[in-house]
């Protein structure tokens, strides 16, 4: 059974910084895409960033929101994609997801689509606050 768990939300300061993780079990992770999305009451959920099956390529939110603090990262080996975030804000209070999507496309870098992705994680909420 196919399945991904996010960890290491939390409360955190402005300016903080948290690793995020989304861990695989039941399927091969170098053959989907992975995203993270994130979504804060009220609002539509978004893409914040993306990481293709084979870790060859690597996708952002262009929105300013993102603004070169999030880092995606993956290890085949141990099932597991990564988010940094770095310099916190409060606006970036959210339940962060993460979600697969099976590589069909090879060659094509993922996309920030929720549309796109076919499995879904439970979340981890992410409170920035002083």
């Amino acid at each position: 059974q196919l399945q991904l768990v996010e960890s290491g939300g939390g409360l955190v300061e402005p300016g903080g910084s948290l690793r995020l993780s989304c861990a695989a079990s039941g399927f091969t992770l170098g053959n989907y895409d992975i995203g993270w999305f994130r979504q804060s009451p009220g609002k539509e959920r978004e893409g914040v960033s993306c990481t293709s099956a084979r870790g060859d390529g690597t996708r952002f939110a262009s929105s300013g929101s993102v603004n070169g603090r999030f880092t995606i990262s993956r290890d085949n080996a141990k099932n597991t994609v990564y988010l940094q975030i770095n310099s916190l804000k409060p606006e970036d209070s959210a339940v962060y997801y993460c979600a697969a999507k099976p590589k069909t496309d090879w060659g094509r870098v993922c996309l920030l689509m929720k549309g796109e992705y076919d499995y879904w994680g439970q979340g981890t909420q992410v409170t920035v606050s002083s």
